[in-house]
């Protein structure tokens, strides 16, 4: 299937959250929509496609409707996922050379062990103008952290607390490695390296697997599936009368708290700049908008089925999850659900739901965040995955599909809000 070649490709090439947004913005320009810059004035005209990039990890796309626009129809995902940060002055030598790292997000360590590594990211070189900003990929397995043997270890089938700062220090050679790395970073970079945002990865590609080729594995499912369903369910849809924006943030990992992220001011600000362009009235707009918040929840586990919500346990290509928590760890309420399976089913797009078990503390996302800046009526989605935070996870063929349609229904929607009734065109 075409589309799912599609999503591989994104998936096999976005090493880093720096490469997942060059990705996106270059399927944006391939689809005809301008690169805008936030230190310029911006010329927004009706039929006007445009994007625009925060901290090369960021990135916002909308579309300017041809008549008067009715409001917002958003959605948010992210670009990061749980890996492990390379520290500066990142080599320590003793009988071997070994690289400095620290976790980034609440991953499960153990996935990262005996397997082959990489680095990617951005670095920033001098040059005679000042500095510059490249990404850097390097192709080939550059790092592994071994494991402790069963021998010296008779506990590691028991349970083990995992030391960061002992266990999982990557091996890149011998004592006489020592320089080697930065040579192989400032020779794929092209100059004298300044500074430095680099990332561990692992080299495994993503697999389509199962009796019926019905699952696909790959690194940082969670959360780049869901930018890539958003991208591309933003890039299908028809225009209507509301302003369509795409937001892929950074940081969800860590908390949000960055320029880059859905805590910063980057969708406020870019709304505000909107309507100051356009002339509109910003509270008229979001009092009629709508925002899905898409990063992918727990499917019901096959060997562990008492860990989930026996009535909320989505599983693995039932469709479209929608997120459900008291305390406001997802902000899926009553109307927004009620919105969203509506623009489902009328796309024949199947829905199912997760609640955390509730003696079972889960994870935040995006939407109850975002809200902060822009309050607007949200919904909290996803597809349904298994290992979630390893550093290879699990899901659906048939719902990275349905998420995908399912976005494109919803950005092809129009609302129409009359007081606490909701028509949808």
């Amino acid at each position: 299937m075409s589309e799912i070649k599609n999503l591989q490709n994104f998936l096999d090439n976005s090493h880093s959250s720096y490469h997942a947004v060059a990705n996106l913005a270059a399927q944006l320009q391939e689809a005809g929509y301008t690169r805008l810059s936030e230190k310029e004035e911006w010329d927004l005209v009706p039929g006007g496609k445009y994007f625009l990039v925060r901290g090369g990890t960021a990135v916002i796309a909308f579309r300017i409707p041809e008549g008067e626009a009715t409001g917002f129809m958003m959605s948010a995902s992210h670009s990061d996922r749980p890996t492990f940060k390379v520290k500066e002055n990142c080599e320590t030598v003793g009988a071997y050379t070994k690289m400095l790292v620290e976790r980034y997000g609440g991953m499960l360590i153990s996935t990262w062990l005996d397997r082959p590594l990489s680095i990617a990211g951005r670095v920033v070189v001098e040059t005679e103008d000042g500095v510059e900003i490249k990404l850097v990929d390097i192709d080939r397995d550059l790092l592994m952290i071994p494991n402790v043997a069963i021998h010296m270890n008779r506990q590691a089938n028991d349970g083990y607390k995992w030391n960061p700062a002992v266990d999982t220090l990557p091996l890149m050679g011998g004592k006489d490695a020592k320089g080697k790395l930065n040579q192989i970073l400032e020779e794929a970079a092209g100059g004298k390296i300044l500074g430095h945002d680099m990332y561990l990865y692992i080299r495994q590609k993503s697999s389509i697997w199962g009796l019926n080729e019905e699952y696909i594995s790959s690194a940082a499912l969670d959360d780049l599936e869901c930018a890539w369903a958003c991208t591309q369910g933003f890039l299908a849809a028809p225009e209507t009368a509301a302003i369509p924006v795409l937001c892929v943030f950074d940081n969800e990992e860590v908390g949000s708290s960055s320029a880059a992220g859905a805590a910063g001011d980057l969708l406020e600000s870019v709304l505000v700049r909107i309507c100051e362009a356009r002339e509109l009235d910003i509270f008229r707009l979001l009092a009629n908008s709508f925002m899905v918040s898409a990063d992918n929840g727990h499917a019901l586990h096959p060997n562990h089925p008492e860990l989930a919500d026996a009535a909320n346990a989505p599983v693995l290509g039932g469709g479209v999850v929608l997120k459900f928590n008291a305390s406001q760890r997802y902000c899926t309420d009553g109307f927004s659900a009620a919105v969203f399976r509506r623009i489902c089913g009328k796309a024949e797009v199947p829905t199912q739901t997760y609640c955390n078990r509730a003696d079972i503390a889960g994870g935040s996302t995006l939407g109850n965040i975002s809200l902060h800046h822009v309050s607007v009526p949200t919904i909290d989605i996803g597809v349904a995955q298994l290992a979630m935070h390893s550093c290879f996870e699990t899901g659906s063929v048939a719902d990275a599909i349905h998420l995908k349609n399912a976005l494109a229904a919803f950005y092809g929607a129009t609302l129409n809000t009359q007081g606490d009734a909701c028509v949808i065109l």
